[in-house]
């Protein structure tokens, strides 16, 4: 491979760096996949009756529909008429638009980011020298979760304290550390799974090996 092209490869393999107070939206390929109607309003119907504590045959009584007719419903094999599902939410003590709008929200998103495209973020554990890669963008008014790539070495003499709401997951790629999760250490060494609440001051303690990596994965609480 000549010179130019090992430097395009790269270039190519370099994950980008978010500026800092910028948002940016890394490259993704993103999927919505969406049941057909009949699914999702039978599926809905069934969470709706399950939530209740409804049997079929309660609901058969109530709504003054058969039971067989109703599994058609459910299972997505036959279509509802907006008559018998106005029965079917008086029988459920619900209105017909909140089971629209259920139907309308049942959906759901793939997001694949390349490695190429994984942003490197600042984060309060940067200035240390560690090496955040963004491994999921979420695009709503709120955050859920947020998967990092981190890549630690020795060259860091300090290592900070963590504090945030919900819970963080860790798994360990490769290397050794002791982790410190308010007064206790923990060893976690390659293959192992650390998950702990984040209100609990925590942090990597000591390095074991020259480098380490990890991913971590922060769960938002409600």
């Amino acid at each position: 491979m000549s010179k130019g092209k090992q430097a395009s490869q790269k270039r190519q393999d370099k994950p980008k760096k978010s500026r800092a107070g910028e948002q940016i939206a890394p490259p993704t390929e993103t999927a919505v996949a969406k049941a057909p109607i009949d699914e999702r309003m039978g599926a809905a119907i069934r969470r709706a009756r399950l939530e209740r504590g409804l049997t079929l045959s309660d609901l058969e009584s109530a709504a003054n529909i058969s039971v067989p007719m109703l599994s058609r419903f459910e299972n997505g094999q036959s279509t509802a008429s907006l008559v018998m599902l106005e029965r079917i939410c008086a029988a459920l003590g619900t209105d017909l638009s909140i089971l629209f709008r259920e139907v309308e929200q049942t959906t759901g998103e793939a997001q694949l980011i390349k490695a190429a495209d994984q942003m490197e973020v600042v984060r309060s554990g940067t200035k240390h020298g560690h090496t955040y890669r963004l491994l999921s963008y979420h695009k709503g008014p709120r955050k859920i979760f947020e998967p990092f790539l981190i890549n630690m070495d020795k060259e860091s003499e300090s290592y900070p304290r963590f504090q945030h709401p919900g819970t963080e997951f860790i798994y360990m790629l490769s290397g050794r550390m002791e982790y410190r999760f308010g007064d206790r250490t923990f060893l976690v060494e390659p293959g192992d799974a650390f998950t702990f609440s984040g209100d609990v001051l925590h942090g990597p303690e000591k390095l074991l090996d020259d480098r380490i990596e990890f991913i971590t994965i922060i769960i938002y609480a409600e």
